[in-house]
């Protein structure tokens, strides 16, 4: 009885090893969704994402402005090294090094796969074509319609944040909104 139940948990721990050894998705960065989210065909994602906050919310945390909001609140050294603010500053934050793949930066603040989540596994165009098979290898819809969007956008825009100031769900969502144009 002993011995069975020790194979017992040798089998479970060896089980639990192995899940946990699974790669998990893996981020790729905004130059390589831009690639293909840049061209009209696409509605131009790329350049809505470049001419947003978004797009500075990690070079925000290098100004005098970020360094003296982080003081008041406590934080000590920069505030871009500062899990405080790096959670909404930047995509994959906390995410461990072997999912960041060797285009990822975390300079370019919040990119595409905060929201649409690790893209190295959905995006070949022939995945990408198709919604299910994208959503299957990790692609992440938000939706305004079924709320989904306003609140994956309030994990951030609340107040926590030191610098929140009302947030209009509405009138944000149609300053990054980027459908892609129906053929």
């Amino acid at each position: 009885m002993k011995t069975l139940t020790l194979v017992v948990m040798a089998l479970a721990l060896t089980s639990a090893v192995s899940l946990a050894a699974e790669p998990s998705h893996q981020y790729v960065g905004v130059k390589v969704c831009a690639m293909c989210h840049r061209t009209p065909k696409s509605g131009e994602q790329f350049q809505k994402w470049e001419a947003s906050k978004h797009s500075q919310a990690y070079k925000t945390l290098l100004t005098p402005a970020a360094k003296k909001i982080a003081e008041a609140k406590g934080i000590k050294g920069s505030p871009a090294d500062s899990p405080e603010c790096l959670q909404c500053h930047v995509t994959a934050y906390n995410a461990p090094a072997s999912q960041l793949g060797p285009r990822f930066s975390k300079e370019d603040g919040v990119q595409c796969e905060t929201c649409h989540g690790p893209g190295k596994d959905y995006m070949k165009m022939d995945i990408m074509k198709n919604e299910k098979e994208a959503v299957a290898h990790g692609l992440t819809l938000l939706s305004v319609k079924d709320g989904s969007a306003q609140k994956f956008c309030e994990t951030c825009h609340n107040k926590k944040s030191p610098t929140f100031k009302e947030f209009d769900f509405k009138t944000m969502w149609a300053k990054i909104a980027h459908p892609v144009p129906q053929q």
